[in-house]
C-alpha cells in the first residue's frame, strides 16, 4: 500500500483551533480509516500542537517554509484555512480540498468564497467542529477539477475596454 499523505495549511495566519483539530486523536483515528497514513501540518504563527501517539501514523509539523508547492504536490488530501491564494494553490495543482472556516474571522468574506467554489463542486468545507464529520461524509473523488481560466481572454476584454487592439496570434 503506498503512503497517502495529508497536508494542512493555515498560510500565515494563526488557526491553531482548526491544527488542535486536525491532529486530535478521533481525527487522526478517522483519517487512519480512510486510508492515510501521515499528516503533515503548516501551523503558520499558530502554536505548536500536541501530536498524539497513534501507531501506523506519522504526524510532523512546521511553521513556514518558502514554499509550500512540494507539501501540495505530494498530499493526497489538502485541508486549507479559507485563504483564497491557498485555495487557488491547491486547487492549481488538482489537489482533492477541504476547506475549514475560521468561524472567529467571519466577516473576512472566507465563507462566502468556500461556499461558491464549493458549489461548483471544486472543494468541500466546513468549520472545524465539524471536520470529523465531513470527513467520514464525503467522497473526495466527486470533486470537479478546477481549469483555471485563461488569461489571454480577460487581457484581450480589457484591452477591448481600454481601446487598445491586441496583435493576431
Amino acid at each position: 500500500m503506498s503512503d497517502k499523505k495529508v497536508f494542512v495549511t493555515v498560510g500565515t495566519t494563526q488557526f491553531d483551533e482548526l491544527i488542535h483539530h486536525v491532529s486530535s486523536s478521533q481525527t487522526v483515528e478517522v483519517l487512519k480509516k480512510l486510508g492515510y497514513t501521515e499528516l503533515m501540518l503548516q501551523i503558520g504563527n499558530g502554536t505548536e500542537p500536541d501530536i498524539p501517539d497513534v501507531k501506523n501514523f506519522d504526524i510532523e509539523y512546521y511553521q513556514f517554509k518558502n514554499s509550500l508547492e512540494e507539501d501540495i504536490q505530494t498530499a493526497s488530501l489538502v485541508i486549507s484555512h479559507a485563504g483564497s491564494g491557498s485555495i487557488m494553490d491547491v486547487l492549481g495543482a488538482k489537489k482533492p480540498l477541504l476547506v475549514v472556516i475560521n468561524e472567529k474571522l467571519m466577516d473576512n468574506h472566507q465563507y462566502e468564497v468556500a461556499e461558491k467554489f464549493a458549489d461548483v463542486g471544486y472543494l468541500y468545507y466546513c468549520t472545524t467542529s465539524k471536520l470529523v464529520e465531513t470527513l467520514e461524509s464525503v467522497n473526495f473523488t466527486d470533486l470537479k477539477p478546477y481549469v483555471p481560466g485563461d488569461p489571454y481572454k480577460f487581457a484581450s476584454v480589457l484591452d477591448n475596454i481600454m481601446g487598445f487592439s491586441l496583435p493576431k496570434s
